[in-house]
């Protein structure tokens, strides 16, 4: 489509979490640095929250990327799962032959049989959780029982969680008590700020191959950051758009006509508030004046 046309080598706005675009920004470095911490500490139970959007599942990715040889991992992207068959699952993920294990009770001995051998071989076993809000509660509370194989001085399995706003309503429960207990380290990414947004539109086109210095002018990025509320996901979907619509009307860059046309073309993009529309004022009075000046309707 407009790759050739803005000098780019790949699409800088996909939806694949892939993470050589992954931007370092506040709320993702820190939640990446709780993650390590908390596995270097041998920490049973770790959670990352976040709205629909704010990139849990990159952050995921790249987890899985960074983490160090003296972990072995088991990666299970969607665990909404009866007991047993989540239980399989897992074995599935570690290797284990578990086709002929058709008792739950058998399955969990297999597992903590394995974790008894991971830790013999000096290393440390994780089983990193996706969507984690769909899992029923039923399971969550046989992950607790996971965890119960431990040395003097660590878990012999540890668990991170990620899922939407609604893990948390999910772990209140009261029946569900003992496994919140044992959650030590947690962290909620938030939205993105303005400058954030920016950066962040900054980071993927460089990793693209963008050469020049500014794609969209000022205003537009003041617009999609509103259209946007800060949210990774809606900002890859309107800033692909936007270029879309530049690239139809033969543009270099994008302004604001094409940022709004990407707003209407969205699902789920609301009218700015006026709170949003407020804040675009200085970038679009700086315009204005720009503008002036150029036409030479103001004397300087």
């Amino acid at each position: 489509m407009y790759l050739d046309h803005f000098g780019l080598r790949e699409f800088p706005f996909g939806l694949t979490p892939n993470t050589q675009f992954f931007c370092a920004l506040p709320t993702h470095q820190e939640a990446l640095n709780v993650l390590m911490i908390a596995l270097a500490s041998g920490e049973g139970f770790i959670k990352i929250t976040g709205e629909v959007g704010t990139g849990k599942t990159m952050l995921c990715r790249k987890l899985l990327n960074e983490i160090g040889p003296d972990f072995v991992v088991a990666y299970i992207p969607n665990p909404a799962m009866p007991q047993h068959e989540l239980l399989a699952t897992v074995a599935e993920e570690m290797g284990l032959p578990y086709e002929q294990v058709v008792n739950t009770g058998h399955l969990l001995k297999l597992i903590n049989q394995h974790l008894l051998d991971v830790a013999a071989a000096g290393k440390r076993l994780v089983l990193v959780l996706d969507e984690a809000q769909a899992i029923p509660p039923d399971s969550l509370e046989l992950l607790r029982l996971l965890t119960n194989l431990e040395t003097e001085s660590r878990k012999l399995l540890q668990i991170v969680l990620f899922g939407q706003p609604e893990l948390d309503v999910l772990l209140d429960r009261p029946h569900l008590r003992q496994l919140r207990q044992r959650i030590t380290f947690s962290y909620r990414l938030q939205t993105l700020s303005f400058t954030e947004v920016r950066n962040y539109l900054f980071k993927r086109l460089q990793v693209a191959g963008y050469a020049e210095r500014d794609l969209l002018s000022g205003a537009a990025y003041w617009l999609l950051y509103g259209y946007s509320r800060g949210t990774p996901r809606l900002v890859n979907i309107l800033a692909h758009k936007a270029m879309l619509a530049a690239y139809g009307k033969g543009k270099r860059a994008v302004g604001l006509c094409q940022v709004q046309a990407a707003a209407r073309d969205t699902e789920g993009v609301k009218p700015l508030p006026v709170t949003r529309v407020l804040l675009l004022l200085p970038a679009l009075a700086g315009l204005a004046w720009a503008w002036l000046r150029w036409s030479g309707g103001v004397a300087v």
